[in-house]
């Protein structure tokens, strides 16, 4: 029995870039596993990008953790021919628009995650799979019922909670979440197929150079690096985490269903709360609260209903 393809979750800036392939076994109890191991991972992702941020602009926190990235994958590519073997490019033209879309998006999210209360980014991050549900209407046919769409507005509804359109404390940076979270959904979208032609490897690996390159002209006119060590080392938990993520979700989804992997991916929302009151003196209002609530709540009930209809 085969795992259903998965409802996509957000990170700072959006899902993961990776494709997820579900794989031939269902085992919850391992999918659990790395689920948490994911949540941590993104947490600390989201930390470091505000730490990273405190010094430097975020367009430049892009830069080194695409970068690096890139780096780190050219050298495996030079040492290991194995790995070399597995590129694959078979549609050049998707690969650049999905990495300028993944680009984008990123940055759009790592510019959240330096203007406003970490709390407040995450859940907004988290609307990305009521954009994956339309999307997945528009462009491959799903059949998208009234529940469904009642959930899609109710989380719209939330994100307006959380806005709070011509209050004090709106901020374009909650704008610019939504888009990232926008933009990750079309770029998974994106990933269907492209996966399946080139492999993993190749679609990851396009993204993260793709990513550089878009990233590199933005960033030109704040072009700085960081003198403080404390920052150095934020940008290599920025690096590391950000790889382990995205491995510890491929593999959560390779195992697991989304109806039960859903639940988990909001401990973020705790462990990012908490680590940002420590770190950072940050707490959560009662409207955030109130969104997170009315988001989370219709987010779970997509994937709920996922798995039913891929189950009938």
């Amino acid at each position: 029995m085969r795992v259903p393809p998965p409802v996509p979750l957000p990170g700072p800036g959006g899902p993961t870039a990776a494709p997820v392939d579900p794989g031939p076994v269902r085992d919850n109890m391992r999918a659990i596993f790395w689920a948490l191991v994911s949540v941590l991972g993104a947490s600390l992702m989201s930390l470091a990008v505000r730490g990273v941020t405190l010094e430097v602009d975020s367009r430049m926190a892009v830069v080194f953790r695409a970068g690096i990235t890139a780096m780190v994958f050219v050298v495996g590519f030079i040492l290991f021919s194995k790995l070399r073997h597995q590129l694959r490019f078979s549609k050049p033209w998707t690969h650049l628009l999905r990495g300028a879309v993944i680009g984008v998006s990123t940055n759009m999210g790592f510019y959240t995650i330096m203007h406003i209360p970490l709390a407040t980014a995450t859940v907004l991050f988290f609307t990305a799979p009521i954009y994956a549900t339309i999307l997945g209407a528009v462009f491959h046919g799903e059949r998208v019922g009234p529940r469904r769409i009642a959930a899609s507005v109710a989380g719209f509804a939330g994100a307006l909670v959380i806005l709070r359109p011509g209050f004090e404390a709106f901020h374009p940076a909650m704008l610019a979440a939504l888009g990232s979270s926008a933009l990750f959904a079309v770029a998974l979208t994106m990933s269907r197929g492209l996966a399946n032609a080139d492999g993993t490897l190749s679609t990851y690996f396009s993204s993260v150079v793709i990513t550089v390159l878009v990233t590199v002209p933005l960033a030109l006119p704040v072009w700085q690096y960081p003198t403080d060590p404390v920052t150095w080392f934020a940008v290599a938990v920025l690096v590391i985490t950000s790889a382990v993520r995205g491995l510890a979700d491929i593999q959560a989804y390779r195992y697991g269903e989304a109806a039960i992997l859903a639940p988990i991916a909001y401990l973020r929302l705790v462990v990012i709360g908490l680590g940002a009151w420590l770190l950072f003196a940050e707490t959560i209002d009662g409207p955030t609260w109130i969104g997170a609530a009315i988001i989370i709540s219709s987010t779970l009930y997509i994937a709920r209903r996922e798995a039913v209809l891929r189950k009938g």
